[in-house]
Formats: structure tokens, C-alpha cells, sequence
């Protein structure tokens, strides 16, 4: 394996030789990280969590305890996994073919999900790929998402339905007009055809 200046790995923990573990990355005990991983800089893996084949992990993310993160989900900088969060990767899932004959591998294409910068998603969430949770995002605790979450939006629930946004703080946005403001940091957003965009900072 490739372990840059400061990296740490846990002796428990099982880390392909292949994998390339950045700068300041941490894994830690009884985390699987399998052939062909990237973790960026800073990353946390925390204990027994599990990353699949061939997974890039942008820098400053944190993958929770227990967080099962299945190829060929992609995972940019700044992301957060919940404890026991599941990343999915099958469509139709299935143990055995309709002849009763074992599956492998080789019968089912991989399908990921993609955690864009700065999301989040909760403790227990479950991500039925193929879906895409946008750029800051935040997925409640126990949720399950099966469709694609916009940059900002906040949703919750079973199936995961939009409660509001959220800013890059991770505070929920209070509506001031037709404009959108964050309660801590002052960060303006105008909302078009169901979209969030960043807009100017206000009292700071």
C-alpha cells in the first residue's frame, strides 16, 4: 500500500496493499479498505467501517463507524457518513438466479451512489443507488434515499422526501423574503425552479 507522511493506520485494520492512503488520513481499527481505494488528505475512516473496490475518498471527509460504502460510489472532499450508513450498489438485488444457480460477480453490474462536496448523511441512512446527493445536502439519520437529494436540500424520512435547505453551516435556512439566510453564518440564497444558489453574504 501506499501510505503518504502522517497517514495512520490502525494495526487491526485491513488495508489493501494496492491502496493509497494521502497525507494525514487516518483508519482506524477493523476498517476494510479494499483494492484500489484512494482516501484523501485528512480522511477519516472511522472503526470498522468498510470502503469497496476502486472508491476515491476526497480530502477532509469522515466516514463514520461502521459506514458501508460499495463500489463504484464516488465520494468528493468534505463529505460526512453517519455511523452505520450504507452507500447501496445493486438494482435488484438477488442471491441466487431464477434457475435456483448461485450468482457471482460477474452477473450484476455495479451501480454507486455520488456524495458531492460537503454532503452529509446520517447515522443509519441507507442510499439506494444509483442516486446523487448534491453539493452540500444533508440526508437525515434514517433515512432512505432512492432519488436524487439537490445541492443544499435537506430531507428526511422513508422514502426521503425535501424538508427544507440547509447552508454550508449545516443550519436550516429561515426564508426572508424570497431570498434564503443562514441563522449562523448570514449566507444569502436565492431558490429558482426548485434549485438553491448561493447569493451574497448579509451582516458580516
Amino acid at each position: 500500500m501506499s501510505v503518504e507522511n502522517s497517514a495512520f493506520i490502525a494495526a487491526s485494520a485491513d488495508v489493501a496493499d494496492d491502496a493509497r492512503i494521502q497525507d494525514g488520513a487516518k483508519v482506524w481499527h477493523l476498517a476494510q479498505v479494499r483494492e484500489g481505494v484512494e482516501i484523501g488528505k485528512r480522511t477519516v475512516v472511522g472503526r470498522g467501517a468498510y470502503i469497496g473496490t476502486g472508491v476515491r475518498v476526497g480530502a477532509d471527509s469522515k466516514i463514520q463507524n461502521y459506514a458501508l460504502v460499495y463500489e463504484p460510489a464516488v465520494v468528493e472532499g468534505g463529505v460526512f457518513v453517519g455511523p452505520a450508513a450504507v452507500l447501496t450498489n445493486d438494482t435488484y438485488p438477488r442471491a441466487i438466479a431464477p434457475d435456483g444457480s448461485q450468482k457471482s460477480a460477474d452477473d450484476w453490474d455495479a451501480v454507486g451512489v455520488t456524495l458531492k462536496r460537503g454532503a452529509s448523511v446520517g447515522a443509519r441512512a441507507v442510499c439506494v443507488a444509483p442516486v446523487t446527493v448534491g453539493q452540500w445536502a444533508m440526508v437525515a439519520a434514517g433515512s432512505v434515499v432512492v432519488k436524487d437529494v439537490p445541492d443544499y436540500a435537506l430531507v428526511a424520512g422513508v422514502p426521503a422526501r425535501q424538508l427544507g435547505w440547509v447552508g454550508p453551516a449545516g443550519r436550516k435556512l429561515q426564508a426572508d423574503g424570497h431570498q434564503w439566510v443562514c441563522p449562523e453564518t448570514g449566507q444569502r440564497f436565492v431558490e429558482r425552479n426548485g434549485h438553491l444558489e448561493m447569493g451574497e453574504r448579509h451582516g458580516l
